[in-house]
């Protein structure tokens, strides 16, 4: 059988090695894995906020190292260095203070890092210490010299201890192997008080009880960013141990109850208390491995234990870690590059490992999940999903689920419209985790990852009752600004610090509903709404050239700096990069911008122009290393304004500023993001970008013609086909576009159709190092 057939087989996914795609008129014959060039410690400029650790993809349990405990309050204030450690991992920390069950990846506010595990020898320590003094509590030096990071695999020495620490994951549980010296004292610490972005109030109650020499079960509640989370444990161990506690390290309360009567902290087999600390005793032979199998559920104890026994009844390490490694091979080969560069397909695969972490898996293997009604349900065939960071991932993360990951995009909506139904304020999730709604950022995007998912025919819910959630969503008056908005057409700048921003947001979102309702036929919504889209219209000055705050009274405010981030109503920006968000309608923009020309130079000086430090330095996560002029590619808003020239007379530098853009924002090292990944939407932007197109306005079938940056790509689609990219000429410096086939047959203007990637094909690019517009017609 020819290779290049054989490669299109689906079931060549289900199994390793993966097989090189062929692809145009080069054939590769040898297999190859993609997960060798996963690069897990890829962090953001200076803040470092992705995890080391071992996950599925779109695992509940991201198992991972912390490398401090800096707490959310110092001296009664916010203490800034919390922002560090956003994921509990910073590269240039040189201790380890244990492994935790639960991360977010890349996100600028943070939660979770539920569940911290410790391996000691020794005297036993129940503080972590501090950088400063180690040696005062558990914790360990580290080096990266004895550090290994892959998909699903995480190693390292606790130099301090001599112990090797290996940690892999399935979808729900944890699995700890710890290789420890000869010792008549070796301890594993269980930290119940530990947590990301912690402070002394967060945990509301912990609950530990010992079932017997081996198994532990339990549950933590806590009110941070999500305020009523509860997440139960089931932990086992691979020998007995001989003798276990705990420190309560709680308030001392007035009501004490009558426990006094037991000595809870030595050998007791319940406790309960806000503030605890627990250890369970071993001796261990010289290389002697003490394996932890710790299972998560959002539902019962006796729901992580059965999660456990679904999902990893035995006791081999080697075995749970290739399984988890086999998923991320099926799901990396869903795209297969062709470089010739090591660092892009570094690059590549680090960012599609990125885009299958969230959002993540949130029922038990049984079905059964917390819903946002904090009662428990069933997820009906459909897999429940939270970690829905909106305000960025419907950019650019659901329009790539739409292709590679369909039927688990569908499911993503699912888990929306389960979500609307059991809200109390009857809204779409903004940004939500475990069974709450966080209220992050501004818009209501949820909308958008909706439109999208109907309008490309990936639809397996009711299309109706999505868009009736969307409308509902869209007339909560309360929320906002939106009863403003709704009257106005826009936000006074008097009512909402963001007024600018949310509602050129808000206009997009409707056009997103509008575009549901056209393809329902739901002429009644689809009026209210494409009218309502417009509403970008009502915050642009014309005199002074930017949109900007407007006063109730129907007058812009007077004081007003464009290049400012701080109170000039905008969420995140300034209004110069702000300006360009009308992502579905540019050719309105490009008229209000004063035309062709002014517009092309507009977008010109966003790249060129410089931006003094005082106009970000009190934005947390920007930095100078994400800044390319003032075009923050760091901030999600700014990630269509490449594109933008695609509706100009010079489309070509598009391709100019997407192939300067790569290699400045995304690099293979520890520092190697421009900004924040936001739950993988850096990342499903490089994914793009480098195949050569891009969604500029999800809820359209149009993906923007960009400038690829491989030698080609093929993708794998679930309904069997396969959409192949070639790239003909391909250099550094041939980055311009001459011309573009689909399936031999020019492609006469600057986009291509979903429909034309899901029927498969070949779409081949004719690089030059020279630009031209030949072949091109401005986007309609």
């Amino acid at each position: 059988m020819p290779a290049e057939k054989y490669c299109q087989m689906k079931k060549i996914f289900v199994l390793l090695p993966l097989c090189l795609p062929f692809l145009g008129s080069a054939q590769q014959k040898t297999a190859e894995s993609l997960v060798q060039y996963v690069k897990p410690i890829v962090g953001t400029q200076r803040m470092g906020h992705t995890y080391p650790g071992a996950t599925v993809p779109f695992g509940m349990v991201q198992l991972s190292p912390e490398t401090d405990t800096a707490g959310y309050v110092k001296d009664g204030k916010y203490n800034p260095d919390v922002y560090k450690y956003c994921a509990g991992y910073q590269y240039d920390d040189q201790t380890i203070v244990g492994f935790s069950h639960t991360h977010f990846s890349g996100t600028g506010h943070s939660d979770l890092g539920d569940f911290l595990m410790m391996p000691t020898v020794g005297k036993l320590l129940l503080n972590p210490g501090t950088a400063g003094k180690p040696h005062s509590g558990y914790r360990s030096a580290f080096s990266h010299q004895n550090e290994v990071a892959e998909a699903n695999y995480y190693k390292v020495k606790l130099d301090d201890y001599n112990i090797t620490a290996e940690l892999t994951t399935s979808a729900r549980v944890g699995f700890h192997q710890y290789t420890f010296p000869k010792t008549d004292r070796a301890h594993i610490i269980l930290d119940l008080m530990a947590g990301i972005y912690n402070y002394e109030d967060k945990n509301v109650w912990t609950y530990m009880r010992v079932v017997n020499d081996t198994l532990v079960t339990g549950y933590r509640q806590t009110s941070g960013w999500a305020k009523n989370r509860t997440l139960y444990f089931a932990m086992r161990f691979s020998k007995p141990f001989t003798n276990y506690g705990n420190a309560d390290y709680s308030k001392k309360e007035v009501y004490r109850g009558f426990w006094k009567k037991f000595n809870q902290g030595d050998n007791f087999p319940e406790v309960a208390g806000r503030q605890i600390r627990a250890y369970f005793d071993f001796s261990a032979s010289e290389g002697e491995k003490i394996k932890i199998k710790f299972a998560l559920s959002p539902v019962s104890m006796d729901g992580a234990l059965k999660n456990m026994q679904a999902e990893v009844p035995g006791w081999d390490f080697d075995q749970v870690k290739a399984a988890g490694q086999q998923l991320w091979e099926k799901e990396l080969g869903k795209i297969t590059i062709r470089s010739k560069s090591t660092d892009d397909k570094q690059n590549f695969y680090t960012s599609m490992y990125h885009t299958l972490i969230n959002p993540t898996v949130y029922m038990d293997a049984d079905g059964s999940y917390r819903g946002l009604d904090q009662n428990n349900h069933q997820a009906g065939g459909f897999t429940n999903y939270t970690t829905f960071s909106l305000w960025d991932t419907h950019r650019a993360l659901h329009p790539l689920f739409n292709i590679i990951e369909p039927e688990k995009n569908a499911d993503m909506v699912k888990s929306m419209l389960a979500h609307y139904d059991q809200s109390p304020e009857h809204m779409l999730p903004v940004w939500s985790n475990s069974a709450n709604e966080n209220w992050c950022m501004s818009g209501y995007h949820s909308v958008s990852v909706i439109a999208d998912a109907i309008i490309k025919g990936n639809v397996s819910f009711d299309a109706n009752k999505a868009l009736d959630a969307c409308v509902t969503t869209a007339r909560r008056r309360s929320y906002e600004g939106i009863g403003f908005y709704m009257d106005m057409g826009y936000i006074p700048d008097e009512k909402n610090g963001n007024s600018v921003s949310s509602t050129l947001e808000y206009a997009y979102d409707d056009w997103c509903i509008a575009q549901i309702a056209k393809k329902l036929n739901r002429n009644d919504i689809y009026q209210e709404f494409i009218k309502r889209s417009q509403n970008f219209n009502n915050v642009f000055d014309a005199k002074a050239g930017f949109m900007r705050p407007k006063l109730a009274d129907g007058t812009f405010r007077k004081q007003f700096d464009p290049l400012s981030t701080i109170n000039e109503g905008f969420i995140e920006g300034n209004a110069w990069n702000y300006t360009l968000y009308v992502p579905h309608d540019p050719a309105k923009l490009i008229q209000l911008l004063g035309g062709d020309k002014r517009f092309i130079v507009y977008l010109d000086s966003l790249f060129t122009m410089n931006l003094p430090d005082k106009y970000f330095a009190e934005t947390e996560d920007i930095t100078r290393d994400g800044i390319i002029g003032n075009y923050v590619h760091g901030n999600e808003p700014s990630h269509h304004v490449a594109y933008l020239y695609n509706w100009t007379s010079q489309p070509w530098k598009t391709q100019q500023r997407v192939r300067m853009i790569l290699p400045r924002m995304y690099k293979p090292t520890p520092d190697g993001l421009g900004g924040n990944d936001d739950t993988g939407q850096m990342s499903a932007w490089y994914i793009f970008s480098a195949m050569g197109f891009y969604p500029v306005a999800p809820g359209s079938d149009r993906y923007a013609i960009g400038s690829p940056a491989v030698d080609g790509a093929l993708i794998q689609l679930e309904n069997g086909k396969t959409f192949s990219i070639d790239v003909k000429n391909q250099s550094d410096k041939n980055v311009y576009v001459q011309k573009v086939t689909l399936n031999g047959k020019a492609v006469n203007r600057s986009y291509i159709t979903h429909a034309e990637i899901m029927s498969g094909g070949s779409l081949v690019f004719y690089m030059s190092k020279t630009p031209s517009n030949s072949g091109f017609t401005v986007v309609d």
